[in-house]
């Protein structure tokens, strides 16, 4: 039997074809990460460079430092969808990179004017999605969320997924110091309870330390970033790990989802525990 000749036409659309299950895949990853500033031109070029080599279907960002006027400055090819959270200080300030390889349909979102948190609702792989980005302040953070996941409280749904720098240890088991956690964090993790959220990394690593942050202040280790998810969709969460950063004092974190994974009858569930 002779070979069969593909002409160009031919070989052109079965790259669309192509293209169109690889964007139709039902595996998503999400990465977040602290920059820690983006003023710097060279800086951008870092942190682009960093994104394309890990090559996220979505990465989200903390500390951008970028003013409303310069969030033009911040430009990765590949993902050209960017939602941005800018305070006119230079202070704070977070970003949603959306990979262009992705069918993403935005449906909402909302911002605040300090830089503190962007939420973007939509499609993704024709799944409902909610995607809260924190940048939580230095000082009173458990506060804060605790009193941000009250006002969204009607947009954290079992399809929500909240990444950041939450400037917070949720438990004894996030500081190399073992130190307790303190009242308001004991709220905050009641708050989260209440709403079904749970621990995405402590839940896949129970007895691991995990550290994404460290303090030459304290010479101390912590996990102050993280990512937060609907305990109803655990089984979702394939696999989630600590990314080092060199250009950054924080490590990111990347979280791997199978959207067409099935739940699993008498799944074990890890919880907070506010004793620790």
């Amino acid at each position: 039997m002779g070979s069969v000749k593909h002409t160009g036409k031919e070989t052109q659309e079965n790259k669309i074809m192509s293209d169109r299950l690889t964007a139709l895949s039902p595996h998503a990853s999400i990465i977040t990460l602290n920059v820690n500033g983006l003023n710097s031109p060279i800086k951008r070029h870092r942190v682009a460079k960093w994104i394309k080599e890990q090559d996220p279907t979505i990465c989200c960002l903390q500390e951008t430092h970028l003013s409303p006027k310069d969030k033009h400055r911040l430009r990765v090819k590949g993902w050209r969808t960017i939602l941005q959270g800018n305070s006119k200080q230079k202070r704070a300030g977070v970003a949603i990179l959306i990979s262009d390889q992705v069918d993403f349909k935005i449906r909402q979102v909302k911002r605040d004017t300090e830089g503190q948190y962007i939420m973007i609702k939509g499609t993704l792989h024709q799944e409902e999605i909610t995607l809260i980005n924190i940048y939580a302040p230095n000082r009173g953070a458990p506060r804060f969320i605790k009193q941000l996941l009250t006002d969204l409280k009607e947009d954290v749904k079992n399809n929500t997924i909240i990444v950041g720098d939450l400037n917070t240890p949720l438990t004894s088991m996030d500081r190399s110091s073992r130190q307790k956690i303190n009242k308001e964090i004991v709220e905050l993790n009641e708050k989260l309870k209440q709403l079904d959220l749970i621990d995405i990394y402590r839940s896949l690593h129970p007895e691991g330390d995990g550290y994404t942050f460290f303090s030459s202040a304290h010479g101390t280790f912590s996990r102050i970033d993280h990512m937060l998810g609907n305990k109803a969709s655990l089984y979702k969460f394939k696999k989630i790990e600590i990314i080092t950063s060199i250009f950054s004092n924080h490590n990111a974190i990347r979280l791997e989802i199978n959207y067409k994974k099935k739940a699993e009858k008498g799944t074990k569930m890890w919880r907070l525990n506010n004793t620790l």
